[in-house]
């Protein structure tokens, strides 16, 4: 199986970033990571390895971001404001710098995924972003960052907060992509910490009329990555 790391000084947020590139061709993925998580975990934890055959097979392709949320949602060093303020540049990294890498290996827009906190960074950066990925599929997600802010709030907590400006939303450019094609899927467990988010975010999407997966599993599962790996080879 084809496995390239990458490092480059990223001028967005004025510092290197690495990633994976895990096949050489296939329906490619745009894997992030858990809560400060680095662009490694997903394969040390056993994620690719759960579908390695499709990877061989050139049917899968995954680009392996870092993320930066030690610097931004979880850096209580810095004032919420400039916590948000981090975020903002990540997604303008992803935007300006992950996607056209990621375009330049393969024509085909990726499918955003993650597990624990990288589900919300599927989650809005798919909604966010919708004319950049094919969907998204979100594992154990939690996907409301107030608990990351001490009160405080601006638009840049609102629009990277998907419980807030989802209801909200009402631009058809948005809507419209949402409903026609979008690969949505919310995977979670019935013991999984972020059940109740996960219930929450699939009732505003039904209330948008956005079609959606809400895939609650049972057998006890909760949240962690034995779960995550299964929900992998089901989904990829």
């Amino acid at each position: 199986m084809h496995r390239e790391y990458v490092k480059w000084h990223s001028p967005v947020l004025g510092r290197g970033m690495e990633l994976l590139v895990f096949g050489h061709a296939g329906a490619p993925l745009l894997v992030f990571p858990t809560s400060m998580g680095r662009f490694f975990d997903y394969e040390e934890r056993g994620m690719i390895e759960a579908v390695n055959h499709k990877y061989g097979a050139g049917q899968l392709q995954a680009f392996r971001v870092d993320s930066v949320d030690a610097e931004s949602w979880y850096n209580k060093a810095v004032h919420p404001r400039d916590r948000a303020a981090r975020h903002a540049q990540y997604d303008r990294f992803l935007v300006d710098e992950v996607i056209p890498f990621i375009r330049a290996r393969n024509p085909e827009r990726p499918v955003a995924t993650g597990c624990s906190f990288g589900g919300y960074h599927c989650v809005n950066f798919s909604l966010r972003h919708p004319e950049l990925v094919a969907g998204c599929v979100s594992m154990g997600g939690a996907f409301d960052i107030h608990q990351f802010l001490d009160g405080y709030y601006d638009d840049n907590c609102y629009f990277n907060c998907p419980p807030d400006f989802l209801p909200n939303l009402h631009d058809e450019s948005y809507l419209g992509r949402y409903r026609n094609g979008m690969k949505l899927v919310l995977a979670t467990g019935e013991r999984d910490i972020c059940l109740e988010e996960n219930l929450r975010l699939s009732r505003l999407l039904a209330e948008k009329q956005i079609p959606h997966w809400l895939d609650v599993w049972g057998g006890e599962t909760g949240h962690d990555w034995p779960w995550w790996r299964r929900m992998a080879a089901k989904f990829f």
